[in-house]
């Protein structure tokens, strides 16, 4: 009877206290969707300040904008942590055709971050065509020496999850040039990464070792990367030729920051969750998706908080990072420093992959028996906000770095629906009107729900 008695009491209690955190979690949702300020935050950010590229003025401007932000809504912390980050410039505008005898066929073309700038008057070259960097070196530097490496490798359209598609082409980008390069390669073009096939180039960033030989990389439409192919396909080459003209440099490193806001825990203020996305962006428009979503919402996140009048157990701060598109040095920097200051973080989440609709999280290198157990804890909560997607997966780049530094830390990486994220990622397209206010409030609600849980329930 005294057993029968107990587990009575006990469900009984679990059902207060999920009926406590439905209710908590629904105050929230309701301060997101009507009072949200995320997307009118995002608006200023986009409009008034616009590109972030590390180093520049901008990015100055949105660290001393968005500390003023976090300081307006009254956070028990708000501060600016010191990193020497990476000063790329793009210069004046690129050049490309390609040239078939008499004939140049304009070509939609922008440099890839951290490449270097071509000769004044350009590179005009020869082109061979790859999908792969396997298949290149397998070529040998008797083949690519002098020649422009055309890197073709589409987006796999099976993966349901787009960012599969990326992760499984990006190599192309990111290592190709480097590799063209120690083969005696003129330049590198790449197809853009993205399964959209239109005439708007994305940029990217490209490894550039200092003490190895860098050559002049950019990326190329998809359009043009098609009819490029085309023509190589019916033989033209090496009859016809490409042609292509960038301006960039990249100059020393310069001093920027970190912006962290914070609400301090009320039982233990030396054990952390972290939301954060990065603050600065590519060149080419706002960094509207990429990533001014996920730094407003993080924000967001606090402020949610602060107004329902929830007092966290453990600190909870929203963190900008910067540099985290040419160089992951925010991250590093906050995880070092972390470290040295014997933080304990239960948790780092980052959102950077857009504000699109939310889906769920994903957790980074945990066991089958940790992603049922979160599960069973928490998705009937989540599933009435179609939040409920918490699966095994990635996180994010800037937060990677905590692995190393904190042990015990979980790591989560927002996901949102990746369908039109790759569309707009790293172009002239991401801009704020392609954002949907509704879409940004509930990721912003979503992550606050799940900060929430485990602030309360732990992991």
């Amino acid at each position: 009877m005294k057993k029968f008695s107990f587990l009575f009491s006990a469900v009984l209690l679990c059902a207060q206290v999920k009926a406590q955190d439905s209710l908590a979690i629904r105050k929230m949702y309701d301060e997101a969707l009507v009072n949200g300020q995320c997307y009118e935050n995002l608006h200023y950010l986009c409009k008034n300040i616009g590109q972030r590229i590390s180093g520049s003025d901008n990015a100055q401007k949105a660290v001393d904008w968005s500390k003023k932000l976090m300081d307006s809504y009254g956070f028990d912390k708000v501060y600016l942590q010191e990193v020497m980050v990476p000063h790329w410039v793009r210069g004046a505008k690129e050049e490309a055709a390609i040239i078939d005898g008499k004939t140049r066929i304009p070509v939609p073309i922008v440099a890839l971050g951290m490449s270097i700038a071509t000769p004044k008057a350009g590179i005009t070259a020869n082109v061979i065509e790859v999908k792969s960097i396997k298949e290149l070196e397998a070529l040998g530097e008797n083949v690519v020496k002098g020649k422009i490496v055309f890197f073709n490798r589409a987006f796999d359209p099976r993966f349901i999850e787009t960012g599969m598609a990326y992760g499984t082409a990006g190599d192309q980008r990111f290592m190709g040039p480097a590799v063209a390069a120690k083969l005696g390669a003129a330049g590198v073009i790449v197809r853009s990464l993205t399964e959209i096939i239109d005439d708007y180039p994305h940029t990217g960033a490209t490894l550039a070792t200092p003490g190895s030989k860098i050559i002049p990389a950019a990326a190329i439409s998809t359009k043009a990367a098609n009819k490029l192919s085309a023509m190589l396909k019916l033989r033209k080459f090496p009859a016809a030729k490409f042609y292509f003209k960038q301006n960039c440099e990249l100059l020393p490193d310069v001093k920027s920051y970190n912006v962290i806001g914070e609400i301090t825990g009320s039982e233990n203020p030396n054990k952390f969750i972290t939301v954060g996305g990065h603050l600065d962006s590519w060149d080419l428009a706002e960094g509207a998706h990429d990533d001014g979503t996920g730094v407003m919402q993080s924000v967001e996140v606090l402020r949610i908080f602060k107004t329902v009048g929830y007092k966290p157990k453990n600190s909870v701060r929203a963190v900008l990072f910067m540099n985290e598109e040419n160089g992951h040095k925010g991250g590093s920097k906050y995880a070092e420093l972390a470290a040295q200051n014997k933080e304990q973080h239960i948790a780092a989440i980052e959102t950077d992959e857009g504000g699109f609709t939310p889906r769920g999280f994903s957790f980074a290198d945990v066991s089958k028996d940790f992603i049922k157990k979160v599960n069973d804890n928490f998705k009937s909560i989540l599933e009435p906000y179609d939040v409920d997607k918490l699966t095994i997966g990635g996180a994010g780049t800037d937060i990677e770095p905590m692995k190393e530094t904190l042990p015990g830390v979980v790591l989560i990486g927002f996901r949102p629906d990746s369908q039109r994220y790759f569309d707009l990622h790293h172009t002239a397209k991401d801009v704020f009107e392609n954002v949907n206010k509704r879409e940004l409030e509930l990721g912003a609600a979503g992550m606050a729900a799940l900060i929430y849980l485990i602030d309360q329930h732990g992991l």
